[in-house]
């Protein structure tokens, strides 16, 4: 089973870095898994089949496919946006921009860590990884979603889901929710998809930057 970890995480063209931080594990220990020097827990197993579509007989076996299915790479998208033939989107990592806000002032001087190339898509500024459940199951922790930046937060559309960095004490909380209007002045609500998240209230003024989700990519697997 270890040696099959290690070309699942081949075969989805991942750094043990990168895999490491799917799972929630540190590369150390994902080494130590790889090499057999580690067993893989069953929290992690269930990562690889739920989130990474991985094929659980597969795994335990080697018999069959090493994946369930092919990628659903537009779990989410505005349908009525004009759709480009062609565009080369930049994939930001937010702890390597230190938040979305700096993202946002200059996002000439971040350095993404890759490009994303899909056809049919709405015009969008950027994407960045989906982190928690509070969209589950529209989008899992995970997933990637393409943003447009708002320069205007005049210009939100009641309802359309956005990107969020909002003030929590001094600290940065960025989030993915629907937002609708409230009944007090200078509020909004943000609506979670997961029913188990409590819909909250907070004032305009705690949020730090903006951009309306215009798509996202599930990448169960990769053949």
């Amino acid at each position: 089973m270890n040696e099959r970890v290690k070309l699942i995480r081949k075969q989805l063209g991942m750094t043990q870095e990168q895999l490491a931080q799917r799972l929630g594990i540190g590369k150390a220990a994902l080494s130590m898994i790889e090499t057999g020097k580690a067993g893989l827990s069953a929290r992690n197993r269930n990562i690889l089949v739920q989130e990474l579509n991985v094929n659980p007989e597969w795994i335990e076996t080697g018999r069959g496919s090493m994946f369930n299915a092919e990628p659903d790479l537009t779990a989410y998208m505005h349908r009525t946006d004009n759709s480009l033939p062609l565009q080369s989107v930049p994939l930001y990592s937010i702890e390597g921009t230190a938040g979305l806000v700096p993202l946002f002032a200059d996002q000439t001087q971040a350095k993404p860590v890759n490009f994303i190339h899909i056809p049919n898509l709405p015009k969008c500024d950027g994407a960045l990884y989906v982190r928690g459940d509070s969209m589950y199951p529209l989008l899992k922790s995970g997933d990637i979603v393409l943003y447009k930046q708002l320069n205007d937060i005049d210009d939100i559309f009641w309802g359309d889901m956005y990107l969020l960095s909002i003030d929590i004490d001094g600290e940065e909380y960025v989030t993915v929710k629907y937002i609708q209007k409230s009944e007090r002045e200078g509020w909004v609500k943000l609506v979670s998809q997961n029913p188990h998240h409590a819909d909250k209230e907070i004032a305009m003024s705690r949020i730090r930057a903006i951009a309306l989700v215009k798509a996202s990519i599930r990448m169960n697997s990769i053949r």
